[in-house]
C-alpha cells in the first residue's frame, strides 16, 4: 500500500476539513451540480461584440444554438469525454449532466431514441467519474406555450416520451450513474406537464431545474403566471431536499426563505453566471436563512473548483465592498465554510448516498501556495492564492483516476476531442 493510500485509510474527515499533516493533505470529492458538457466545445467562442444594442443572454444563446445543432452521438461522446477528464484532475468527482440534445438536429429520433444519453453515460465511465444524468423536459419556446422552434426541435419531448426515456435509462443505474429529472425552466414545461412528471418520480430521483436567472424570465413569470418564478414553483409544486434549483439569482426575501425553508439546494455558477452577465445571487442572505448551497461550471468556461468558490466570495465582496462575507461562525475561513457547504449538499443534489461520496477523495501537492499551511489556513490558501492546480491523486468508488496530477486518459480524450471539434468547426 502506497503513502497516499495509507493516508486514506488511517485518516478521517477532519473539522478543519483536512486529513492529517503536511505535504500529502486531502478533501474529500467536490460535486459539480450544473453542466452542459456539449457547451464545453464552444467556451470562449461567443465574446465578440454582436450589434449595437448590448449582448445578454440571449444573444449568447444563439452561438449556443449554432453549436448545439453539430452535435451527434459520437461527438458529444468525445467532448463529454474531454470534459470529464479535466473535471476529475481539477477536483471534481461527480457531475450532474443537464443534458437535452436527445434527438437529431430536426427533431427527429435516434434510432436508438437514448443514444444521446448513452454518448453522457459512456463518456463518464470511462472517466470514471461519478454522472447523474438529468435527462431534461423542454416542451414549450416561452411563457405563452409557442410551440418550440426550429433550433430547439433537437431538445423536444411531450410528456409520455419523456417519461419513457426515463423508464429506458433507469435500469442503467449502477455505484457511479444516477437518472434523475431536470424541468429546462418554467417557460419551457407548462404546469400541467411538471405535475405529471414529477408526481410519479421515485422518492430518491433528483430534480433540477434552471430558474430565476435572468430578469426577462422573472418579469414574463409575473406577467403570465401572476408571480415571481421561485414564488410560483414554491406555491405550486412539492420543493424539498430532492430539488436543485440553479441559478436562482434574481429573488425577493421571501423566495430566499422560502427555499431555504424547503431544504431545496441551490446550484451557483459563478464563472458562467459572470460570464452571462446574469447578476449575482444574494449569498449571504441565504446563508443566514439556512440554506442550502452548491456550485456548478455550467457552460465550462472555467472547469475548476476553486475558481467557482474563489469568484462565489469575490462577487459578494464587490457587491458589498466587505471581505469574508460567506464565512460562517465557528469555521476558520471562507473556503472551509464554502467547501462544507458544499460537501452537505452533495447526495441530496446528486442522488448518491452520502457514505459512497466519503470515498471519493482529492489529495493535494505541497505547491508553493501550501507551503508552511496549517489545519487552519490550508484551505484558505489553496482556494485564495493563485491558480496553480494542486491536485495530485483523485479517487473515485475506491478507484485512482488521477495520478500525479494527470489522468490516466488525457492524451487520448484530447485526441477525441480535436477530431470532434474539427467536425464541429467545419
Amino acid at each position: 500500500m502506497d503513502a497516499t493510500h495509507r493516508l486514506l485509510h488511517a485518516r478521517r474527515w477532519s473539522p478543519a476539513g483536512w486529513w492529517g499533516a503536511g505535504p500529502a493533505r486531502a478533501v474529500p470529492g467536490i460535486a459539480n451540480l450544473h453542466s452542459h458538457a456539449f457547451q464545453r466545445a464552444m467556451a470562449g467562442m461567443a465574446e465578440h461584440a454582436t450589434g449595437s444594442t448590448g449582448d445578454s443572454f440571449w444573444t449568447w444563446r444563439e452561438t449556443m444554438y449554432r453549436f448545439a445543432a453539430g452535435f451527434d452521438p459520437d461527438t458529444l461522446r468525445a467532448v463529454a469525454l474531454q470534459l470529464y477528464v479535466e473535471m476529475l484532475e481539477a477536483g471534481y468527482t461527480s457531475v450532474c449532466e443537464f443534458h437535452y440534445l436527445h434527438h437529431t438536429p430536426d427533431g427527429a429520433p435516434y434510432a436508438e431514441r437514448a443514444a444521446m444519453s448513452h454518448a453522457l453515460i459512456d463518456a463518464a465511465r470511462e472517466a470514471g467519474i461519478r454522472l447523474t444524468l438529468l435527462p431534461v423536459l423542454y416542451m414549450a419556446g416561452g411563457f405563452d406555450g409557442r410551440r418550440l422552434g426550429e433550433r430547439q426541435a433537437r431538445f423536444g419531448h411531450d410528456v409520455d416520451g419523456y417519461l419513457a426515456l426515463l423508464d429506458a435509462l433507469r435500469p442503467l443505474q449502477s455505484d457511479t450513474l444516477r437518472v434523475g429529472c431536470a424541468l429546462h425552466s418554467l417557460r419551457a414545461v407548462p404546469a400541467d406537464a411538471m405535475t405529471r412528471v414529477v408526481g410519479p418520480l421515485p422518492d430518491d430521483a433528483p430534480v433540477h431545474i434552471h430558474i430565476a436567472e435572468q430578469t426577462a424570465e422573472v418579469d414574463e413569470c409575473i406577467a403570465s403566471r401572476g408571480a415571481r418564478p421561485v414564488r410560483w414553483l414554491l406555491d405550486h409544486t412539492p420543493v424539498d431536499a430532492r430539488w436543485t434549483l440553479v441559478h436562482a439569482t434574481h429573488l425577493d426575501d421571501g423566495e430566499v426563505r422560502g427555499i431555504a425553508a424547503s431544504n431545496a439546494t441551490v446550484a451557483i455558477c459563478p464563472t458562467t453566471e459572470a460570464n452571462l452577465g446574469d447578476g449575482l445571487f444574494p449569498l449571504r442572505a441565504f446563508l443566514d436563512a439556512g440554506g442550502r448551497i452548491g456550485i456548478g461550471s455550467d457552460s465550462h468556461v472555467s472547469v475548476s473548483p476553486v475558481e467557482e468558490l474563489r469568484w462565489l466570495e469575490y462577487g459578494q465582496r464587490l457587491a458589498t465592498r466587505t471581505r469574508n462575507v460567506a464565512v460562517e461562525h465557528g469555521t476558520p475561513g471562507v473556503a472551509t465554510s464554502l467547501l462544507r457547504a458544499v460537501a452537505a449538499s452533495a447526495s441530496t443534489a446528486t442522488g448518491f448516498d452520502p457514505d459512497a461520496l466519503a470515498g471519493d477523495v482529492v489529495v493535494f501537492d505541497e505547491i508553493p501556495a501550501l507551503v508552511g499551511a496549517s489545519d487552519v489556513d490550508a484551505l484558505e490558501r489553496w482556494v485564495f492564492a493563485g491558480n496553480r492546480r494542486a491536485v495530485r491523486d483523485v479517487h473515485v468508488a475506491g478507484r485512482c483516476v488521477v495520478e500525479d496530477g494527470v489522468h490516466r486518459l488525457r492524451d487520448a480524450a484530447f485526441v477525441g476531442f480535436r477530431a470532434a471539434m474539427a467536425t464541429l468547426l467545419r
